[in-house]
């Protein structure tokens, strides 16, 4: 049976149709839109009116395709911006009502659980190493860690592409000062966030969601984007130094051409390249594999209901 899964996230507005039996989910639709509905959130703590008219016109086109292929269960998934609102519930009931939707405003917890689930799903379960799962939104970051299929630490921080480019990149291109500002307020909050105890036992790294598959897809140079060829791809670290002094020492205009970049993703991929970075920095990893296997896979194994006939 078919089923839907709509991610509402800080930055993007993401689709999965998809083709569920039991645990296995086989994929039949994937859409991605730059919507930032988190756009001032971090500052006014509303979702602004703007801001959710542009998630409401890309759903008008996610509610034809679902209609279209069928779907048994559609759900959506609600992250950061969201949940940091005082307008949000408001928000998920326009979800519901309009586009028939039913809502989920996850908790920190759950986002690492789902996330964590879509990450490890291609993984042998039986395989011990200590992984660190990253994705990057718009207004938070979660890092999940664990073993296997089993997730053993995890944290939802306030750190994002959309809350931190709103926070310190005020010129274009950005300033010296403003990089390292980033730098400081993501390196604080990281290392807050985890335990040096838990840190040191990640072995391998897995990052998710538009920051990572853009670095992926920058690194290669795709055009146009390829998912076979970003699933799998490691990003090291000279490979991050190198690919942000590039984006960085351009202007908007500029860095909305390069190769792999989606030109909607231009505006904070600074940002979202400096998280990444700091995130290697902080667990010790020389490179870290990159994944389209993210939270709308996790959410449709888990989320979309019982559809045994």
């Amino acid at each position: 049976m078919n089923v839907a899964v709509v991610d509402i996230g800080s930055n993007s507005t993401r689709l999965l149709i998809a083709e569920r039996s039991g645990d296995a989910v086989a994929e039949l639709v994937r859409h991605s839109n730059v919507t930032r509905l988190g756009a001032g959130v971090d500052r006014s703590g509303r979702l602004a009116e703007d801001a959710m008219e542009r998630v409401y016109a890309v759903l008008d086109g996610y509610r034809d395709e679902i209609d279209a292929h069928e779907c048994r269960s559609a759900v959506a998934v609600l992250t950061s911006a969201v949940r940091d609102s005082e307008n949000g519930p408001e928000f998920a009931a326009t979800i519901r009502e309009r586009y028939g939707l039913e809502p989920h405003v996850l908790s920190g917890e759950e986002e690492a659980q789902l996330t964590y689930l879509g990450a490890t799903s291609q993984r042998d379960p039986g395989d011990r190493t200590r992984t660190l799962v990253l994705d990057i939104g718009g207004g938070s970051t979660e890092l999940v860690i664990g073993e296997g299929g089993s997730m053993r630490f995890h944290v939802s921080t306030q750190a994002g592409v959309v809350r931190q480019s709103e926070r310190h990149l005020h010129h274009d291109p950005p300033t010296a000062n403003e990089l390292k500002a980033v730098v400081a307020d993501v390196a604080a909050i990281l290392s807050d966030a985890v335990p040096a105890v838990e840190r040191e036992r990640v072995r391998h790294g897995i990052a998710v969601a538009g920051t990572a598959t853009s670095l992926a897809a920058i690194a290669q140079a795709l055009e146009p984007y390829d998912p076979d060829r970003v699933e799998g791809y490691r990003v090291t670290r000279d490979e991050c130094d190198e690919i942000l002094a590039r984006l960085a020492a351009m202007t908007l205009a500029q860095r909305r051409d390069v190769a792999g970049l989606h030109p909607d993703r231009a505006p904070t991929i600074v940002a979202g390249v400096l998280i990444f970075r700091e995130a290697l920095r902080l667990f010790g990893l020389r490179e870290i594999e990159v994944s389209e296997h993210d939270i709308l896979l996790g959410a449709a194994r888990q989320l979309t209901g019982d559809l045994d006939e």
